[in-house]
């Protein structure tokens, strides 16, 4: 019997990460930023990733599709059947649209560790940006002109009853990376961005191709709600403050009084309440409605786990009824303990 199973990533620069030499950039029409991927991609998912890459949609997709052959409960045999996508750069010359191809590099796949029951399989894809990004870098040459290498690193154990786990195991510290599972879902995303550190680091012998790879901080994907009110507070009233947040900074205090809402933009915060942590999320958590239903007082401590930026805004613009689903969607997602606050 064969049993096939699939876990995907799409990588993507949100809006809000561009910022130094690649937010000139932007402005120049030399660089852009997309537009979030689908929280689905269906199975089999080449035809959506295809129809993202030829629209300009994301910056690479890394698709690890493995097989095994059971026999009485034995795994007798196994495979890779999966590849990658790259994308590429539009750019506006002043002559119209000009869409440069990212540059595709050899897809790694680690020989299939079989055992009785199960396989593991390991696939590493990326590449780098068609268009040159002169800067320093800390390692010599000291100077690059081509673009920092970007890749994501999957791994996926098959099991002889056709369970499965499919794991980020590494990535480029920029850009977004989010996974999908083997139906095409959104399972997990990446939960930190570092975009001045692959800058200066991810070339050469410091990528996968060259033998060192850097784990991938992932973080659980949040909710459907959570996205739609994040459009809302980036996009749809008054312009959001942005601010950067230092590991092990606190972003709001459990007792403070309070009436903004916080949309976590980048990095890992924890929640704590009455000193303890009680949930840890990542990017697109909306954050802070308790307070705002329940008197203006915070119900919880914010504690930034990595660097983290933060969106905030009043919560007057958001429909009370919309916060207490929030803050209902919280409370079920921490099996009974108190929302974010």
């Amino acid at each position: 019997m064969r049993i096939e199973r699939t876990v995907s990533t799409i990588s993507w620069i949100p809006s809000d990460a561009l910022k130094g030499m690649l937010g000139a950039g932007e402005k120049l029409h030399v660089a852009h930023h997309d537009q979030p991927p689908p929280d689905a991609i269906g199975k089999p998912a080449d035809a959506t990733l295809e129809t993202l890459r030829d629209t300009d949609r994301f910056r690479f997709s890394n698709q690890l599709r493995a097989w095994i052959e059971v026999e009485d409960g034995r795994v007798v045999d196994a495979g890779y059947s999966g590849q990658a996508w790259m994308g590429g750069t539009s750019l506006n010359l002043g002559i119209g649209d000009v869409r440069v191809p990212a540059v595709l590099y050899d897809v790694l796949q680690a020989e299939p560790e079989v055992v009785e029951g199960r396989a593991r399989f390991r696939q590493t894809a990326g590449g780098r940006p068609g268009t040159p990004i002169p800067r320093k870098v800390r390692h010599p040459p000291f100077v690059q002109f081509r673009g920092p290498t970007v890749w994501t690193t999957l791994e996926l154990t098959i099991n002889a009853d056709g369970t499965h786990e499919g794991t980020l195991a590494g990535a480029s510290n920029f850009p977004r990376h989010w996974v999908y599972g083997d139906e095409g879902e959104l399972v997990a995303k990446s939960g930190l961005t570092d975009l001045k550190q692959w800058l200066s680091t991810s070339f050469g012998k410091h990528t996968p191709w060259g033998d060192e790879d850097s784990p991938a901080l992932v973080t659980a994907v949040e909710t459907a709600l959570e996205r739609e009110l994040s459009t809302l507070i980036m996009r749809g009233g008054p312009k959001p403050r942005v601010r950067r947040h230092k590991e092990g900074a606190v972003v709001t205090e459990q007792g403070a009084p309070g009436d903004e809402l916080f949309l976590l933009l980048d990095g890992v915060i924890a929640v704590e309440v009455d000193g303890s942590p009680v949930a840890e999320v990542g990017p697109g958590a909306v954050l802070g409605e308790r307070a705002v239903l329940e008197g203006g007082t915070r119900t919880s401590t914010l504690r930034c786990v990595t660097a983290c930026r933060t969106a905030t805004v009043k919560a007057d613009h958001i429909d009370t009824d919309r916060l207490a689903e929030l803050a209902s969607g919280h409370r079920r997602e921490d099996a009974g303990q108190r929302g974010s606050g």
